[in-house]
């Protein structure tokens, strides 16, 4: 059994900056696939990053240069560093992983950049 639960939302202004966790139960962590996915209001819940076991990472190109996906495997905790948040960052931030053909996600947490 996974389970992943979000933390470290909240309201920021534009420009701002916040680091959102997933902390990972299990001893699956070490060796998935983590990612975070968004889901704004009226829209489709996007892939934002993904980082392998191996270390490597990619980016929604829109998040590019701002956001930063790290995952400490000790701790069994993925991270996300947002930084030069826009407006249209907002939304529900969501951790995810498969495992032996399950996906699983965790409840989310809510992002929201307004001045």
């Amino acid at each position: 059994q996974v389970q992943l639960v979000e933390s470290g939302g909240g309201l920021v202004h534009p420009g701002g900056s916040l680091r959102l966790s997933c902390a990972a139960s299990g001893s699956m962590f070490s060796r998935s696939v983590m990612r975070w996915y968004r889901q704004a209001p009226g829209k489709q819940r996007e892939l934002v990053a993904s980082a392998t076991s191996s270390g490597v990472t990619d980016y929604l190109n829109s998040v590019k240069g701002r956001f930063t996906i790290s995952r400490d495997d000790a701790k069994n905790t993925l991270y996300l560093q947002m930084n030069s948040l826009k407006p249209e960052d907002t939304a529900v931030y969501y951790c995810n992983t498969d495992w032996r053909g399950l996906g699983y996600w965790g409840r989310g947490t809510q992002v929201t950049v307004s001045s």
